[in-house]
């Protein structure tokens, strides 16, 4: 499997606006997009630290995971995506290793990219997103 760098880093947050502030004003982060998942009931920003990003989720209704995260004091640090050059490919290859996968076959995420989760339990309980970037984002 080809890792070609971390995508970005997730963080869950109350309310992606109102965090803005703190993220691009309070440390100069610059500000690349807002996108809403209705799916997953989310909203996202994505924010340039150099050639990382970070990325606040929030909820958009309460009964999104995220809204209820907050509530349950579980925000913060969501997990760390890696940047993978085949999705297909390296979901074969950790399942051939036995490795225990949230999502057997990549789904659209942000930008139009390919995505799936590793299960927690196979990375000492780290969520760690593998993405397939678009060649042509979608936004």
């Amino acid at each position: 499997m080809k890792i070609k760098g971390v995508g970005h880093v997730a963080v869950i947050v109350p309310d992606v606006e109102a965090s803005r502030h703190f993220w691009e004003d309070c440390l100069g982060l610059h500000f690349e997009c807002m996108e809403d998942s209705p799916a997953a009931l989310a909203r996202l920003s994505i924010f340039r630290a150099g050639n990382d990003k970070v990325e606040l989720i929030s909820g958009t209704a309460p009964e999104s995971k995220y809204s209820r995260m907050v509530a349950d004091g579980k925000g913060g640090l969501h997990h760390i995506c890696l940047i993978v050059e085949d999705i297909e490919a390296a979901l074969a290859e950790l399942k051939a290793k036995n490795v225990p996968l949230l999502d057997q076959t990549p789904r659209r995420g942000h930008g139009g990219s390919l995505i799936a989760f590793i299960d927690p339990v196979a990375t000492d309980r780290c969520l760690v997103e593998l993405a397939q970037m678009s060649a042509t984002p979608a936004m």
